[in-house]
């Protein structure tokens, strides 16, 4: 993993229109993006761990965003779905809401490629510009420039 994110992303992994207003719903729409991968050699297992991760402690990074995640050995290597709502999702006790979602599997034994994602998500989701750019991005497509975009101004 080099750290980008864009290498983690695909069109039919990015859903633009989360339909559900619940946390665990809306969960369960982006990360059965990852049915079908070939990189997931479980899609049960590593849902429950998604889920069971998230009831331990909030995703939420801050300014309408989580990223649920999992360390599991039901991925081969990291993969990544990306949600997005036109609406805010309460997300944690403390009320805090969501509307962009990126659920990420990670294997087990790749702690430093995990720590790598989690580190250029970070960076570029600080920019205001950078998320309004991403809540409004109007394809699959769209977002993943978006995202290119930022990952070269930021040298990532």
């Amino acid at each position: 993993m080099t750290g980008r994110i864009t290498s983690l992303l695909n069109p039919d992994q990015i859903l633009l229109r989360v339909q559900s207003n619940r946390r665990t719903t809306a969960l369960k729409e982006v990360a059965h993006l990852l049915n079908a991968h070939p990189d997931v050699v479980n899609f049960t297992g590593f849902y429950d761990e998604l889920l069971a991760r998230d009831r331990l402690d909030t995703t939420c990074l801050g300014n309408g965003i989580a990223l649920p995640h999992a360390r599991t050995e039901h991925v081969k290597k990291i993969v990544m779905a990306v949600g997005r709502s036109d609406h805010e999702i309460p997300f944690d006790a403390n009320g805090e809401a969501v509307r962009l979602f990126f659920v990420l599997g990670t294997p087990k034994t790749k702690p430093g490629d995990y720590l790598a994602v989690v580190s250029a998500l970070c960076k570029i989701l600080r920019d205001p510009a950078d998320r309004a750019a991403f809540l409004s991005a109007p394809t699959p497509a769209a977002f993943i420039a978006a995202i290119a975009n930022a990952e070269t101004r930021l040298g990532l």
